[in-house]
């Protein structure tokens, strides 16, 4: 049985430690035959949350954003993945402003009303350059957001320049892994 995995990526520099990443990731998925699709966060229309309704408007109530945009197919193809990876880079020790925007509005529409990502299973990379310190507060970040949606963090893995070399190869293991992994794991 072939399972879907979907890549998500943030990150302006197609060609940086951030795609690497990326890029490391789709490749052990596919040497395990398995599906993805990739999706660039970057190329994608989705806007800041607008805190409509006092703060919890329509994606509490009907688990739906009101905003016109990207959004909706994206999360669409997140709830029909057996699998995802959130690829980010790192700014100010934190998510890039365009996975940050999709994960505000994502946690607002999955735990507050949808559950249909609860259990699924997921990878997190932060990639750093610079000093590469923000990595790590990065990835408590992202695992703070899986965690209110229920989500499932089986490997959480900081990218920076100084371990390129070693943690890209690690990086499409993970993939050729998280692609391989039985269900019931």
């Amino acid at each position: 049985m072939s399972r879907k995995t979907v890549v998500i990526w943030s990150s302006p520099n197609t060609d940086g430690l951030t795609a690497s990443a990326k890029n490391a990731v789709i490749a052990g998925i596919e040497k395990s035959a398995g599906e993805y699709e990739e999706i660039h966060l970057n190329r994608k229309k989705i806007s800041h949350c607008a805190a409509c309704g006092n703060g919890w408007g329509n994606c509490r109530a009907e688990g739906k954003c009101i905003l016109k945009d990207d959004f909706a197919e994206v999360y669409q193809k997140l709830t029909e993945a057996d699998g995802i990876v959130f690829v980010t880079a790192v700014y100010w020790h934190d998510l890039s402003e365009q996975m940050k925007a999709f994960m505000d509005r994502l946690r607002r529409c999955e735990a507050g009303h949808n559950h249909f990502l609860q259990g699924k299973r997921c990878i997190l990379a932060a990639c750093a350059g610079g000093t590469g310190n923000g990595a790590v507060e990065c990835l408590y970040s992202m695992e703070e957001y899986i965690r209110h949606m229920q989500m499932k963090a089986c490997d959480r893995i900081p990218v920076i320049r100084f371990n390129r070399e070693y943690i890209l190869p690690a990086l499409e293991g993970a993939g050729k892994a998280f692609a391989d992994m039985p269900e019931e794991a």
